[in-house]
């Protein structure tokens, strides 16, 4: 008998680790966090086509994560997306006002998320600003269309 409450006892244990491990792997897949969020500031981008970017996306610097995308919004005056940045405030005053921003993909079919390139010019970006240089996504489904296209017309 009481070897048996010990079993039980010890797969139960067995199987809380179990759904805590996937609660795990399902926040870091995500890329969401239980951290409170730190100090950050704002900026805009617009891109004619941001593909399949989402809110909560990756912003990256040389490929370190500074940063999410914080809000997705049709600009009504232009009708370009307008992408609001949340960076880490370490990098106020820190990035030059002919900053570039591009929507990239992590592999060939993998998330997207936006790419901040630094430039040279000596005045920055602070909070509430908008990047001016932008390069939008890479659509496959575009390329695709593109190449069937010149093959029919050759």
């Amino acid at each position: 008998m009481k070897r048996s409450k010990t079993m039980e006892l010890g797969v139960g244990l067995f199987m809380l680790a179990g759904i805590l491990g996937l609660v795990f792997l399902g926040l870091r897949v995500s890329g969401l966090t239980l951290q409170a969020p730190s100090d950050t500031f704002r900026l805009e981008a617009s891109f004619a086509n941001i593909g399949g970017l989402k809110p909560r996306a990756r912003v990256t610097m040389a490929g370190v994560t500074v940063g999410r995308v914080a809000d997705i919004e049709l600009d009504r005056e232009w009708y370009d997306a307008r992408v609001v940045l949340e960076l880490d405030e370490s990098l106020e005053g820190q990035l030059s006002r002919d900053t570039t921003a591009a929507i990239l993909t992590a592999g060939l079919l993998g998330e997207q998320y936006v790419g901040l390139t630094v430039g040279g010019d000596p005045e920055t970006l602070s909070d509430g600003d908008a990047i001016r240089d932008t390069q939008s996504a890479v659509v496959l489904e575009e390329l695709i269309q593109q190449f069937v296209s010149n093959m029919v017309s050759d």
